[in-house]
């Protein structure tokens, strides 16, 4: 970071530390790591390809020849005579090969016309084609050596005799005699005089007594070489200049579109202040301006528009006599508003969005406070959130909380991983913050059709995490340190699984140091009892209303000394579709009598949001009592039990299912029979009254019992 305030900056220093040209670098560095790597895999691909081709090469030649041979000189016999003259030398004559004793054993073979024509049929291939040689060798499993029958080789110092050999590697016997499935027998060897051969053939006749005969290509791998080169020379040109060309747009892209409207809002406010230092009312700066962005930044500038509108009209208003009080208290209320506008304050916020429910809401101990929430769709798959407390309180503490929550929710937006979020957005405000303010953060984002919630701490208070069927409890994430406290500082990445049914209950350090008149805080432990108060609560907005609920009880009119501010997320999930459309909202209670008006009132909300009529909403209340109560007495003879009841939108026709599940006792209820009411009361058999109330008054009933579930599913059009 620079050590120079932007104000202290020459013209090329402020287009230096520009996001356009931090943008550019980041580029260039993406660019040459990700270039390097397809560079390696480039050079991996091309090489092992060439390599293919050059062994087909010789495999090819080696074919021809010995498709040719098998027309003028069967070399088999040569091949053979020579292998048992090898075999019966001792090992001390076989250690003399090369001398003229040695090569005289064999010399007789040489001199025959056939071999001679042989020679010259080998010698024609190796001449016309791009191999270094083409000879006929064997090898022997048993010595493993390579033995020359037959090799054209003019060079007198690289000409192999008949009947000469060289040792064989294991790995080299291996190629030959065990090649794998689909490939051809090959062998790279390393040699002085040609650098890396590789050795490839085709086998005449069969094999004897662990030794095969093949006719032999050679040829050298320099030209792979070379071709990397140009490979490599080509790639890091074209590489260079996608680079230059995508670093420019995208730097020219984010300063039209996000640091030029930044800087005109900027420039406008240092007019503003100017002229209100003057005296000069009735301005209209902001305005003029007439940023259409789409983004935060729009939102920014109709913002600081209203503000400036706003102070004009009060300061028409203003009399001489209370000029200042009235100044500060309007300013303070203007204050207020504009940073309640600037967290999201309608619920719900996604009516369209069944995946999750969310709330939140945020008490200021002044006016004005330096806490803020926030939480925004990144795109149609991932929801951020982000929960944060700057150091101080008033109006400070909120213009610093307003251009932190700004400059998180852009970031979040584009970077999308909390880790470099909160390092990019550190690097900013220590880089201007004349005032030294800090600012806990914690930083989420969830993946809303897999429940992969992906989140970084910056020292800010540990996020509390329901499970379904479990109790809400800390999660102690490790913390990095303050925003603003000090340059360079790395920050962990973590993730939380939410499943289907899961909560996640965001806070800042108001809820827990909260104090009573006898100066004792309320702590985290109150804090989760108020929670788990009851773990059957639909709404994320009852788990917050319980914990203010708490909170005023325990703190018993003493006063607030610190902004209180909560969040809470409901993730219904998706079922992996994409859309929680199918999802039923549901409440858990222990399969009590006493649990059934609970049970009713909760579908009921549900309902009334759904604009059930009256007729049908009695009906299915009816319903509700009905079933609820024949599983709260009979399902559990023997021990307590939960029960868990659904409410799910039905689109075709509209209207709504009302599922129950028990792990009681296998019972069907539509097995029962349905009760004779052409009897009297007295005549009848007790009992089915209730389920045949059910069934009449519903459109349809069904019942399963799957994985060790009682389910009835009610279904109701309205």
């Amino acid at each position: 970071m620079p050590e120079k305030t932007i104000r202290e900056m020459e013209e090329w220093e402020k287009k230096h530390y520009s996001l356009a040209a931090k943008v550019f670098h980041s580029t260039l560095m993406a660019s040459a790591v990700l270039g390097g790597l397809l560079l390696l895999a480039g050079l991996v691909m091309y090489t092992v390809s060439i390599s293919f081709l050059f062994i087909q090469e010789g495999y090819n030649q080696a074919e021809n020849a010995a498709s040719i041979l098998a027309k003028t000189v069967d070399p088999e016999p040569y091949a053979r005579e020579v292998l048992a003259r090898y075999r019966a030398m001792d090992e001390a004559q076989r250690g003399e090969t090369g001398t003229p004793a040695y090569n005289a054993v064999f010399e007789d073979l040489s001199a025959s016309a056939d071999y001679a024509q042989m020679i010259e049929v080998l010698s024609h291939f190796t001449q016309a084609s791009d191999v270094e040689d083409v000879y006929v060798g064997i090898y022997d499993s048993k010595t493993n050596a390579l033995i020359y029958v037959a090799d054209p080789d003019p060079d007198p110092d690289t000409f192999m005799p008949a009947g000469t050999w060289e040792s064989a590697s294991d790995k080299e016997i291996s190629r030959f005699f065990n090649p794998k499935e689909g490939r051809h027998p090959s062998f790279a060897t390393f040699m002085k005089e040609y650098g890396w051969i590789n050795t490839t053939g085709i086998q005449i006749g069969e094999e004897t007594d662990g030794a095969r005969f093949y006719i032999l290509a050679d040829i050298t791998m320099a030209n792979i070489a070379l071709g990397m080169r140009w490979f490599t020379l080509f790639f890091v040109l074209v590489s260079v200049a996608v680079t230059l060309l995508l670093g420019y747009q995208m730097a020219q892209h984010l300063k039209r579109e996000m640091a030029d409207p930044i800087n005109r809002i900027a420039d406008a406010a240092v007019r503003f202040a100017g002229d209100r230092k003057k005296g000069i009312t009735g301005t209209d700066h902001f305005r003029e301006l007439d940023i259409r962005t789409g983004d935060e930044v729009e939102n920014l500038y109709f913002v600081m528009s209203d503000m400036e509108q706003e102070l004009n009209d009060y300061e028409k208003n203003l009399t001489a006599v209370t000029a200042e009080k009235e100044r500060m208290r309007t300013e303070l209320s203007l204050a207020t508003q504009i940073q309640a506008d600037m967290v999201p304050n309608l619920f719900p916020p996604f009516p369209d969005r069944p995946e999750f429910d969310i709330y939140a809401s945020m008490h200021p101990a002044k006016e004005v406070g330096g806490d803020f929430y926030d939480f925004f769709l990144i795109d149609d798959r991932h929801l951020g959130m982000i929960m944060a407390d700057v150091s101080g309180k008033g109006v400070p503490a909120a213009l610093f909380m307003m251009a932190t929550m700004i400059l998180l929710q852009v970031m979040t937006r584009n970077l999308r991983s909390p880790k470099k979020v909160l390092e990019r957005a550190n690097e900013q405000i220590c880089g201007n913050n004349s005032q030294e303010m800090f600012v806990t953060v914690w930083l989420g984002v969830l993946e809303l059709d897999t429940g992969r919630l992906v989140a970084a701490n910056a020292g800010h208070e540990y996020p509390v995490v329901k499970q379904p069927d479990g109790k809400f409890e800390l999660i102690k994430d490790r913390h990095g340190f303050v925003l603003g406290g000090m340059e360079g500082v790395k920050y962990n990445e973590y993730e939380i699984q939410l499943k289907r049914g899961s909560k996640l209950f965001l806070y800042t350090d108001g809820v827990p140091e909260a104090v009573n008149r006898e100066e004792e805080q309320f702590g985290t432990d109150r804090m989760l009892a108020a929670l788990n108060q009851d773990t059957g609560r639909a709404f994320p907005r009852e788990d917050m209303e319980e914990v203010t609920r708490a909170l005023e009880e325990f703190s018993e009119g003493a006063p607030q000394f610190d902004d209180i501010t909560m969040m809470c997320l409901y993730y219904a999930g998706t079922d992996g579709k994409g859309s929680g459309a199918d999802v039923p909202r549901e409440i858990v209670l222990d399969a009590l009598v006493e649990n059934i008006a609970a049970a009713t009132d909760f579908v009921a909300g549900e309902l009334e949001q759904m604009d059930c009529p009256l007729r049908a909403l009695s009906q299915i209340s009816v319903a509700i009592d009905e079933i609820f109560a024949n599983i709260a007495m009979y399902a559990y003879p023997e021990q307590k039990g939960r029960l868990s009841v659904g409410v799910r939108p039905v689109m075709e026709p509209y209207g709504v299912e009302i599922i129950f599940r028990d792990q009681g006792i296998p019972f069907n209820p539509m097995s029962v029979k349905e009760p004779d009411t052409t009897l009297s009361a007295e005549e009848r058999e007790i009992g089915g009254l209730g389920i045949f109330l059910v069934r009449k008054t519903m459109d349809r009933v069904e019942y399963e019992y799957k994985d060790g579930e009682n389910i009835l599913h009610l279904y109701k059009s309205f």
